[in-house]
């Protein structure tokens, strides 16, 4: 079963929205940009946001079977995709991508 290299690219942050909406809090995500993790057989890696996970998780689990091609030909790579996370305020953009180890 391949293994699924997620990789964190981007977080975009959106104060307006924090402002109007969010009640202040004084931690939210320790992902760091180009921070990567491997998923084995389909299960969430150690030290992956449980948040993120929820969204990538059906993604990972069909690239660990070795299927692909989302959207027919949604990403340059087929055996890859690019998924956010769930958090409204402050999203990071995650990189995930069959590999052979």
């Amino acid at each position: 079963m391949p293994k699924v290299r997620i990789t964190a690219i981007r977080q975009t942050i959106y104060t307006d929205l924090m402002a109007k909406y969010e009640n202040p809090i004084e931690h939210t995500c320790d992902v760091k940009e180009n921070q990567q993790w491997i998923s084995i057989d389909g299960h969430c890696p150690e030290g992956l946001c449980p948040s993120a996970w929820d969204s990538m998780k059906p993604f990972v689990e069909s690239l660990a079977q070795g299927k692909g091609n989302f959207y027919d030909g949604w990403m340059k790579n087929p055996m890859s995709a690019m998924i956010s996370c769930n958090d409204g305020f402050r999203p990071f953009s995650f990189y995930i991508e069959a590999i052979n180890d």
